[in-house]
């Protein structure tokens, strides 16, 4: 059962994975097929090592939209370890604290299993993508390994063994609030549910077309839909009609394959049957009629108008935008046309840079398997430009030290440009 499957995987990879043009040559599917041929020989092969397999194979597509997924039931729960960290220098430092009690913000992971950090840094240097140490992702190393030695802020040392905790499902915290006298505080951890977002609008109607200042926060942004953020985008703009332009950045094709159609029809029939935004459903039912009258024809440019004109509203009068490495797929379009007003200034850091190959869908094998990849290229990729290349960056960078976790660096610099202009 797993030789087939993983024959079917390295199928997608190679022609219907949006990428694969780009990537002739970059896997070695042979050595694996061997090794899960020798662990099925011998009764070796589980759910849980097959995927950690295929996902160590599929590391070799550097790109973070591609991954492979065991769906949870009650046999198979997905786990975390209860915490995040960011390094910095050759140290892990805590940046929150989920499940894991015994660990506080600020403290610091010096080793890893008796692993000094900077030689784990170079053990794993496929899975951190060498993008420097502010970007890295050390949640799925980290459960690789059993305890660690942590450093707490009065010096003092003590060994821990690392716990599993189950992982719920991301419960997304739109929240409106008062900054102060002047200025509203907007969280977006995501933009998949457009219903929600307008609702939460629709409520803070009279704040919004008061308050002179806003300050955006999507530093952690899981993506979804651009079209949940439809309803933000005129109050970001100067009043009165403004045209932008994003063609050069984003004119991309889809890979129409019979197969990415299926995919694409199966999920987005779903979708529909649960949104009520009447405009966002009309954008989805056009994207998947697209889908239908160009299915297996290969690469393909669908009818969409990236030159947008945005009716401007009053309020507010300026705009921060705060952004972070951990904003990621349609969170980053939406600083990309932020970038495009002169009423907003984008703060933080470069953002994920994962749109190089995006429109993600899923195949699914046995009920249990989900292998998630790309089925649409930027034109822009021709010219040899890396995710990172992709990626929004700020209009004021602030890199990421261990004094963010002292104070919010990255608000406080938003309140100061707001209020110097």
């Amino acid at each position: 059962m797993y030789s087939k499957i993983f024959k079917e995987i390295v199928e997608v990879m190679h022609h219907d994975y949006a990428g694969y043009i780009d990537k002739i040559g970059w896997d070695r599917p042979n050595d694996y097929k061997k090794r899960i041929r020798n662990l099925e020989r011998n009764n070796a092969l589980n759910t849980t090592l097959f995927s950690e397999i295929v996902n160590d194979y599929l590391l070799d597509f550097k790109d973070p939209h591609v991954y492979l997924k065991v769906s949870t039931d009650k046999t198979n729960q997905e786990y975390q370890i209860g915490f995040n960290v960011r390094r910095y220098a050759n140290r892990l430092f805590v940046t929150n604290v989920t499940k894991e009690k015994r660990l506080q913000s600020g403290h610091e992971i010096i080793s890893v299993d008796y692993i000094p950090i900077d030689v784990l840094v170079h053990k794993h240097r496929r899975e951190l993508r060498d993008d420097g140490a502010e970007r890295e992702d050390w949640r799925p190393i980290l459960k690789k390994y059993y305890q660690c030695e942590v450093r707490t802020a009065d010096g003092s040392t003590f060994s821990m063994e690392f716990n599993q905790y189950e992982k719920k499902l991301h419960t997304p915290p739109y929240k409106i609030e008062k900054y102060n006298d002047s200025t509203l505080l907007l969280t977006f951890t995501d933009f998949k549910d457009p219903d929600g977002i307008k609702k939460l609008l629709n409520h803070y109607m009279e704040d919004l077309i008061q308050y002179e200042n806003w300050i955006i926060d999507i530093r952690t942004n899981y993506g979804g839909s651009d079209v949940a953020f439809h309803s933000i985008i005129p109050y970001l703009f100067p009043e009165g009609e403004n045209q932008i332009d994003l063609s050069e950045k984003y004119a991309m094709k889809f890979n129409c394959t019979e197969k990415n159609y299926e995919r694409i029809k199966q999920s987005f029939e779903k979708e529909l049957q649960t949104i009520k935004d009447e405009k966002a459903k009309q954008s989805l039912a056009n994207y998947l009629y697209q889908w239908e009258e160009n299915k297996g024809k290969g690469f393909v440019a669908f009818n969409s108008n990236v030159s947008k004109i945005i009716e401007g509203k009053k309020m507010p009068k300026q705009v921060a935008v705060l952004i972070d490495r951990y904003c990621s797929s349609s969170g980053e379009v939406f600083a990309d046309i932020c970038k495009h007003s002169d009423k907003v200034t984008l703060i933080g850091r470069p953002t994920y840079g994962i749109n190089g190959y995006g429109n993600i869908t899923c195949a699914v094998w046995n009920n249990r398997f989900e292998l998630y990849y790309p089925t649409s290229r930027l034109n822009s990729m021709d010219k040899g430009k890396t995710l990172l290349d992709v990626a929004v960056h700020p209009d004021v960078y602030l890199p990421w030290t261990p004094e963010h976790l002292e104070r919010d660096v990255d608000l406080l610099e938003a309140e100061k440009q707001l209020s110097s202009k």
